[in-house]
């Protein structure tokens, strides 16, 4: 039998802070919003009243999640990718997924307060890649190694240095 688009849902660990990061998620992205939160009931193991469980769509994208406890974490080896519009909205999603203790990395990842992987890259730059001048393509290529947060200007400019601009 064949697996559909929505046969298959992301479902992530956390330590014990999945209702507050669901809240942070569903406020940050658009069509989103908290689903379902299971709670512990007087059999445990967590704290009766505490969440177990949850689900939450970002983007239209559902989400399934577990307070599981510390003995596994988020590494960069999973991320989620955000395909920005323009240099604005890689700010606003670079900025808000930093806020409260995130770290950023290289090439456009962070990670953001809870440990969790995000790559906020424009749309500009997978344009710029794919270049048909492979000189310009080289010269994008080698400026998005060097920035943290993708910035688009920086990225033509160097694209432009490089070779003529078709």
């Amino acid at each position: 039998m064949p697996l559909t688009t929505s046969s298959i849902t992301p479902c992530l660990w956390f330590d014990d802070r999945l209702e507050e990061a669901a809240a942070f998620y569903t406020a940050l992205f658009p069509r989103s919003s908290v689903g379902t939160m299971t709670r512990y009931g007087d059999a445990g193991p967590g704290e009766p009243g505490s969440v177990m469980a949850g689900e939450f769509t970002l983007d239209g994208l559902t989400f399934r999640a577990i307070n599981g406890g510390p003995m596994f974490a988020f590494t960069e080896a999973v991320s989620f990718a955000i395909s920005c519009a323009d240099q604005a909205e890689v700010d606003h999603y670079w900025d808000k997924l930093l806020a409260g203790g995130g770290e950023e990395s290289m090439c456009g990842w962070l990670k953001d307060r809870f440990g969790l992987s995000w790559q906020v890259v424009p749309v500009r730059l997978f344009e710029l890649l794919s270049d048909p001048d492979p000189a310009r393509a080289s010269a994008a290529q080698a400026a998005m190694l060097r920035m943290r947060r993708i910035v688009v200007a920086d990225l033509e400019g160097a694209a432009d240095a490089a070779g003529a601009r078709p």
